[in-house]
């Protein structure tokens, strides 16, 4: 969901693939749709230009400023619905506005480079704030994580989540500094991950950068949501829906890819029966064989875009 802000409104931005993400929904006049990531609006605002007066269109977002920022820059459509929640509960948002089914569900995922550039939400070690993280702006946050959490959660969270390869060193640094006194600022973890590096290993970027990823992940609990999310967006989609979903890391794309895989999957009996047994056919089939990235022009724009994974499916039983 990384964004590029503007000087009118530090919610405005240019959205990632903004065009191929709205054209992968396929939009149809008079269709129902769902942006399960609102943000600042910008897909929102492309899917409610295309639809038309018959249409319908909900927007879904968990951080409040979010729903704001959204609010204002869609306040001319009178076909929008705008919902605090998350994408994970996709079918209790629209059981409560009696719908059923949709005709597209857009997914942009990650944190936004409006929440990464307010320092006082602490998402980024750019800016030195109190440890938080939080996209919906409640619950458990960084601090807690990282002043509370075992040792080995800390080095499951880093391993996993950041896919980080000296996660016990940092760890350590960790236990060390918090034993002595709790661990408050962005920077004061931004520099205790950089003590934990070896010398050589800080020449690729921030070393800070997958730690705050890893915990950013953890207390949004965003694999999980993401898990239910494509799930419940899939089974509120009519027969012809697409889903487009785009990712900005590694584990995010692999669990979107296994996911649409499977819904394209047809039989799954052993290659040596003579005749299929499990009776399962293809639910969906992937739009585009293989994840769209940006073009070079929007990378020379928008160097967070960088990482962007475009995939898109289409429902088909």
């Amino acid at each position: 969901m990384n964004e590029i802000n503007s000087e009118k409104d530090s919610f405005s931005h240019v959205s990632v693939m903004l065009n191929e993400a709205v054209d992968g929904l396929n939009v149809q006049p008079g269709g129902v749709y769902v942006d399960g990531t609102a943000g600042g609006g910008g897909h929102s605002f492309e899917i409610a230009s295309r639809l038309g007066t018959d249409g319908r269109l909900i927007c879904i977002d968990r951080d409040p400023d979010a729903i704001k920022a959204a609010t204002g820059r869609l306040e001319q459509f009178g076909n929008v619905t705008i919902v605090h929640s998350t994408f994970a509960d996709i079918k209790t948002v629209l059981n409560g506005l009696s719908v059923d089914k949709v005709d597209g569900v857009l997914l942009d995922l990650g944190v936004s480079s409006r929440q990464l550039d307010t320092p006082e939400r602490g998402f980024s070690f750019h800016y030195d704030a109190p440890l938080d993280m939080r996209m919906s702006q409640d619950g458990i946050s960084a601090y807690d994580i990282v002043n509370n959490a075992p040792a080995g959660e800390l080095v499951r969270i880093l391993s996993v989540y950041g896919e980080e390869k000296f996660a016990k060193n940092i760890v350590r640094e960790i236990l060390s500094q918090r034993s002595k006194k709790p661990i408050e600022t962005t920077f004061e973890l931004a520099e205790l991950v950089k003590n934990a590096y070896p010398m050589k290993a800080r020449k690729k970027g921030h070393p800070a950068r997958k730690t705050f990823q890893a915990v950013r992940i953890a207390v949004n609990s965003e694999m999980e949501q993401l898990e239910r999310g494509l799930q419940e967006s899939f089974d509120v989609l009519n027969v012809g829906g697409r889903l487009s979903v785009i990712t900005f890391h590694s584990l995010e794309d692999r669990m979107v890819k296994h996911a649409m895989s499977q819904w394209c999957k047809g039989c799954t009996c052993p290659p040596d029966f003579p005749v299929c047994v499990c009776g399962n056919k293809p639910k969906a089939r992937l739009v585009n064989r293989r994840a769209i990235e940006p073009s070079e022009a929007e990378l020379l724009d928008n160097n967070r875009a960088r990482s962007a994974k475009l995939r898109v499916c289409e429902r088909i039983l």
